[in-house]
């Protein structure tokens, strides 16, 4: 068996999945029959999975969001969307790898779907830049907007990003500016939008391609104006601070909801969406075509107003001086 990819409070499962994988062995290598045994071990194990995930503070949940095997924007396009074809370039002599968007369909509906890309290993990470886009990511998605703008397509986003790439070539190149008319057009579209993050959010990389009428969350992503320990760096001087800046932040879905930032905050399987990710499509399949099926039903100002209020209440509390958060002013 390959061997999984394990978070330090999963450690207590280690020896009971073994138990697990030895009994499985001994039914293959011989005729006597284990199935009770073992079921009454999957059965242990897994409900001790679920109350594992249950518990998870703010700093262990950015670790599942985290997690290399999450299910990522192209995972699912593949698990949902048929007809998929993938758009290239922002016309101006740059094709972003980690942001990835194109046409397709969900059930008998057109979309146009965009969303950070990381990858699986190192190799693919370093191509894709680990998901932070530089200014060129961002003006392929506008373009891409504008498309599905102009041909009445609704707009899907998928965030998970550890935030927009920092490096001096994309300052030259005007990461700010390119996230800044990012946030300006998107208020202006005509057409629905909804975003999912289903990974880690973060900073404007993430607010680059999340102006949306609906905003969705996995239960185990995060969505903040830094990363909890950029956070503690800066106002502890403290990295090892970061866990007391993640519980701070209100950086978790059932937080953000509370707080009016996010619309539905969709449930993943025990372990995470990386224990089950045809499962963690389903949900969100369902939950993109429900949500669509309201907003397919408003006019242009009324996807306009809703686009402002969201944006109004996000920016109260992704400020960290906001009385919204824990945080020292």
């Amino acid at each position: 068996m390959a061997r999984r990819y394990l978070f330090e409070f999963e450690k207590p499962l280690v020896e009971l999945e073994q138990q697990i994988e030895q009994i499985r062995e001994l039914a293959r290598d011989s005729e006597v029959d284990v199935s009770q045994q073992l079921l009454q071990l999957e059965t242990l194990a897994a409900r001790r999975r679920e109350e594992i995930f249950q518990a998870l503070t703010p700093a262990e949940k950015i670790q599942v969001a985290r997690h290399p095997h999450r299910p990522s924007t192209l995972d699912f396009v593949q698990m949902f969307c048929d007809d998929w074809v993938e758009l290239h370039g922002d016309r101006r002599g740059s094709d972003d790898q980690a942001l990835v968007g194109g046409v397709g369909r969900i059930g008998k509906r057109s979309v146009m779907l965009i969303g950070h890309q990381k990858g699986r290993d190192t190799k693919e990470n370093v191509a894709r830049n680990f998901g932070m886009a530089t200014p060129g990511g961002y003006r392929k998605a506008l373009r891409l907007m504008d498309h599905a703008d102009r041909f009445r397509l609704p707009i899907l986003t998928f965030i998970d990003t550890p935030g927009a790439y920092a490096g001096l070539l994309a300052e030259e190149q005007g990461q700010g500016e390119a996230i800044a008319v990012n946030l300006r057009e998107m208020f202006r579209l005509r057409v629905p939008v909804i975003a999912t993050v289903i990974g880690e959010g973060g900073s404007g990389g993430a607010l680059g391609i999340g102006v949306a009428d609906r905003l969705l969350m996995f239960e185990h992503s995060v969505y903040t104006v830094a990363s909890p320990e950029a956070c503690a760096s800066i106002l502890w001087r403290d990295a090892a601070k970061a866990p007391e800046a993640a519980a701070a932040l209100k950086i978790t879905g059932p937080d953000l909801l509370s707080l009016g930032v996010v619309d539905e905050v969709l449930p993943e399987p025990a372990g995470g969406n990386n224990w089950a990710p045809l499962q963690a499509g389903e949900v969100l399949r369902e939950a993109i075509e429900r949500h669509l099926d309201d907003l397919l039903g408003l006019k242009v100002n009324q996807l306009r107003e809703s686009r402002y209020r969201k944006f109004r209440a996000m920016g109260r509390v992704l400020d960290p001086s906001s009385s919204e958060t824990g945080l020292p002013a």
